[in-house]
């Protein structure tokens, strides 16, 4: 079965008024107040299908299901369908009897949701319709657009500043971090000398004992055990002059030990 033989259903309402109006006199629009609304001419239900790109709008016998009238629809809007100018509920269909004869009646939907849904199925199946057409269009006529040369004319070159990339380059390495445990030193004073942190002595006349006479500097000599300059060191009494190194208690073996002014610890 071909696509164009198959036949949709796009929208059931089941109670639907249809009411004879009369001539429009102008071209300001139908108005639903002029067809005596309580007096509706036939009820039943309505159906949309479609078939190929038409539509159709039915309508029925609610029980049997025998057709009353239909309207073909090839666009929406158009003038097959037009909505009334002072109400939501009501239309104004185009009927055809297939022997070329057209009437044109008002439909009423009870509910205002049921006119909505009538009003949104035309419009999703003509927008279906549209996109179907361009598609088709699209098909025998394709249109690979506009295409990109990006390759290099005669003559044309290309700069590269490479001085800036290697700006960046020492910029991003002096901002990296450092290892850890690595200490950072200060930079050297201007005029490049470096700060003396030991402090010599200062070179004046050492005092002598009042007591003895001789300078403070052999009396710090023989605390630590050694021979003030210009004495001969007393052998017979530590044996060796070495002896105070023999041995971790200062004394030679066989000897006692003498006071050399080491504290033993």
């Amino acid at each position: 079965m071909a696509d164009s033989d198959y036949e949709s259903i796009l929208c059931v309402k089941p109670e639907v008024h249809v009411y004879r109006i009369p001539p429009r006199s102008s071209n300001r629009g139908y108005r639903a107040a002029e067809w005596q609304l309580d007096q509706p001419s036939w009820s039943g239900r309505l159906r949309i299908t479609a078939k190929g790109k038409l539509a159709y709008i039915k309508l029925e016998d609610k029980n049997s299901g025998e057709l009353f009238a239909q309207a073909p629809v090839e666009q929406f809007p158009g003038i097959a369908v037009e909505s009334v100018t002072d109400s939501s509920r009501y239309f104004v269909i185009c009927i055809e009897d297939g022997n070329g004869r057209r009437a044109f009646i008002g439909v009423g939907f009870v509910d205002r949701g049921d006119a909505f849904d009538f009003n949104v199925a035309l419009q999703d199946h003509f927008k279906w319709v549209k996109q179907q057409t361009e598609l088709a269009k699209q098909a025998l006529n394709p249109d690979p657009g506009p295409k990109l040369d990006l390759g290099f004319k005669e003559g044309q070159t290309i700069k590269i500043n490479i001085a800036n990339m290697k700006k960046k380059e020492g910029v991003t390495a002096s901002t990296k971090s450092r290892p850890a445990g690595q200490v950072n030193l200060l930079p050297p004073p201007p005029g490049g000398r470096v700060p003396n942190l030991i402090t010599p002595p200062a070179e004046h006349p050492t005092p002598s004992s009042p007591q003895t006479g001789k300078s403070s500097t052999a009396g710090f000599l023989l605390d630590l055990g050694a021979t003030p300059f210009g004495e001969q060191p007393n052998i017979a009494s530590t044996g060796d002059i070495w002896g105070d190194f023999a041995n971790a208690s200062g004394t030679a073996p066989g000897q006692t030990p003498a006071s050399t002014g080491w504290v033993q610890f």
